[in-house]
């Protein structure tokens, strides 16, 4: 795919508006993993995403993309069909038999209906022929993610806290509440996973890169500066297992 198939994705600005970036350091947050051979186009998405705020990993053929999904946990994959060493199908349904529920959207030139049916079949979330417009594609992504955590709103809500991924905001009782890129990230997993314990390391995973340098603790600094944000009791520590937003918090 070349550098046109982006029809959006050119200019900085026209990224960040198509991501709902508002500049206020609250991005969308999740971990996303971007399969694709082509080395502009995985830069292009790569670049975008993260000025939204997603954690990215890439891959450049099937077998490292085989690799990531089966030891890292990720919110979502973009994943083109036409991959050396392995095609995305073959990835896509070895994730699948191996239990991996993660949801996928198929990023391909090959715009036949029986490849569709293909990909559908075979697993993924969601398909989308070359050339796509990115704010097409984010929408889409966001679609997936809010289905996969079971939330039917675009908007996610425990109590008195909403948290909204299209606009990156969050409020207390309709008032504005100002977030860190990382405290929005841990409260997006959060909510997103409401009434769910999650573990420290859960976090961590999804709010670093697989190449950053993760370092647990500091996963505590975020909860106690949201817990002064929002409330002392609004994320309730499970001991020895993790943290939990209630579905009724």
């Amino acid at each position: 795919m070349n550098r046109n198939s982006i029809r959006s994705g050119a200019r900085s600005a026209d990224v960040q508006a198509a991501l709902g970036y508002n500049g206020s350091g609250a991005d969308p947050d999740m971990r996303v993993l971007v399969v694709e051979d082509e080395a502009l186009l995985a830069g292009q998405l790569a670049d975008a995403l993260r000025q939204g705020g997603y954690v990215v990993d890439c891959a450049a053929d099937g077998e490292r993309a085989e690799f990531l999904g089966q030891t890292e946990q990720y919110d979502a994959v973009l994943l083109d069909l036409g991959l050396p060493r392995l095609d995305g199908l073959t990835v896509l349904r070895r994730w699948r038999d191996a239990g991996l529920a993660m949801p996928v959207i198929i990023l391909t030139a090959r715009d036949s209906w029986h490849e569709k049916v293909q990909g559908i079949d075979g697993g993924a979330d969601d398909y989308m022929a070359k050339p796509f417009r990115m704010e097409e594609l984010l929408a889409r992504l966001r679609g997936v993610i809010r289905r996969a955590a079971g939330q039917v709103t675009p908007s996610l809500r425990a109590g008195a806290v909403c948290l909204d991924p299209r606009l990156s905001k969050v409020t207390l009782d309709g008032t504005p509440v100002k977030l860190t890129s990382h405290e929005f990230r841990v409260l997006s997993y959060l909510m997103h996973h409401s009434g769910r314990v999650v573990s420290q390391g859960e976090l961590t995973e999804h709010i670093y890169s697989q190449t950053f340098d993760r370092d647990s603790n500091t996963v505590e600094v975020f909860i106690a500066r949201l817990r002064r944000k929002l409330g002392a009791s609004f994320i309730e520590t499970v001991r020895g297992l993790g943290y939990r937003i209630g579905a009724d918090a």
